[in-house]
């Protein structure tokens, strides 16, 4: 997949996440009217200092801010943790995936004992 396409199809993304935004009031109330005009690093700055940022939707406005900046430097598809390159299949079923299935795996095991330790 060539690099205008995946920036595409992010920039695609980006608009449907902003639609979502736009559809909760919670959000017009934090952000204000005009926060179509912010960047994407912008509206995470001003989420993130909310209790907002603990909502499913910040999760996957951070991983699109990845997805770009690993576009960017070049990076994009490789996984994070082990900078092999992520399976397409996985990509395809979300273009923001940070983690090859064997590190995501790993990640999610984890993330679940850390937060049985917590609680």
């Amino acid at each position: 997949m060539s690099t205008i396409h995946i920036r595409q199809e992010l920039s695609e993304l980006e608009a449907s996440l902003r639609k979502e935004i736009g559809a909760h009031p919670e959000y017009l109330e934090v952000l204000g009217a005009h926060f179509a005009n912010l960047s994407l690093g912008e509206l995470i700055d001003k989420l993130a200092l909310t209790p907002l940022a603990e909502q499913p939707l910040f999760c996957r406005l951070n991983k699109l801010d990845a997805a770009f900046c690993q576009l960017d430097l070049g990076l994009y598809g490789l996984c994070s943790d082990c900078e092999a390159e992520i399976e397409s299949g996985r990509l395809n079923q979300d273009p923001t995936e940070q983690r090859c299935s064997a590190c995501a795996e790993h990640y999610l095991h984890e993330h679940r004992h850390e937060l049985r330790l917590t609680h």
